[in-house]
């Protein structure tokens, strides 16, 4: 088999895998346009009893295209059902706060640890990789008991403050900032620059890509965030739109496909947006340790 047609067949595969991957996105978007009853006859599963149709035992019937597009989840989902709007805007003022001060707080300590000695830094930045490498689950109870002492338990506060310290975004753009010439720091102090001169001038325009894969990369992590709401909110009105789909009653499936759908589009636009800068981040902050 010569060299294009290999390339050719990769091509073919990769698609088909890329497909799968994807299928459920465009079944949830397809599946918003669907009447609820026409959803219902449509998406059977077949056990190993059903004889009706014996030649489907064990599949499902998946259907990409609506018999009739119509939009009355939409009016349901963004008119009639004031908590699902309500619960959007809780991500909103949520995330959007965590992701700033990520940015902020992981590039300024990023910085320190990349391009500032002092003694114990390699002994610090080493902790914060064990802190990386721990799972949510683990500093949950330490989390709440600190949150209870402070009063801060049942605000938004309780979201906010620990998503802000980022020990991957630390992690993260230490090794981007690491690829930076030390000649461009050397230059700025002979020139007078203090050390915030230097990093907000040269040093963060600069990491641009890994800022922006950091954003990237937190906006999806916490636009996700399950445990730390149903743990630190107990007040429900509170709560982001990650919770309010496990709420919505199987009955009504063609609303949960449209919510689903409409809380996957600031992850997509995000994507879409800021592809070229996560790629560029990621690949940059590999570049040097």
């Amino acid at each position: 088999m010569s060299n294009k047609k290999r390339k050719h067949v990769l091509a073919v595969v990769l698609m088909m895998i890329a497909f799968v991957f994807i299928s459920p996105l465009i079944l949830t978007m397809t599946g918003s346009f669907m009447a609820s009853d026409e959803i219902t006859e449509k998406y059977y599963e077949f056990s190993e009893t059903d004889n009706s149709i014996p030649e489907m035992i064990g599949y499902f019937f998946l259907r990409f295209v609506p018999n009739k597009i119509t939009l009355s989840n939409y009016n349901v989902v963004l008119v009639e059902t004031q908590q699902f709007l309500k619960m959007f805007w809780n991500s909103v003022f949520l995330v959007v706060p965590i992701v700033l001060g990520q940015v902020l707080i992981s590039s300024m300590a990023a910085f320190v640890f990349a391009k500032v000695q002092f003694r114990g830094r390699e002994v610090i930045f080493f902790s914060y990789i064990i802190i990386m490498m721990m799972p949510f689950q683990v500093t949950l109870v330490p989390n709440y008991f600190t949150l209870n002492w402070l009063n801060l338990l049942d605000t938004r506060a309780a979201i906010i403050l620990p998503g802000i310290f980022s020990a991957f975004g630390v992690f993260l753009l230490r090794q981007f900032m690491m690829s930076i010439p030390n000649d461009y720091i050397e230059s700025a102090k002979i020139d007078g620059a203090n050390l915030f001169t230097i990093f907000f001038k040269i040093v963060f325009p600069i990491t641009k890509g890994g800022i922006a894969s950091l954003a990237i990369l937190g906006f999806i992590d916490n636009w996700n965030m399950v445990e730390q709401p149903l743990i630190f909110l107990d007040d429900i009105s509170k709560h982001p739109l990650s919770i309010y789909l496990s709420s919505v009653s199987e009955s009504e499936i063609g609303v949960l496909f449209t919510a689903g759908f409409i809380y996957l589009l600031p992850l997509i636009i995000m994507f879409l947006y800021g592809e070229n800068y996560l790629v560029e981040g990621v690949s940059n902050s590999t570049t040097k340790g």
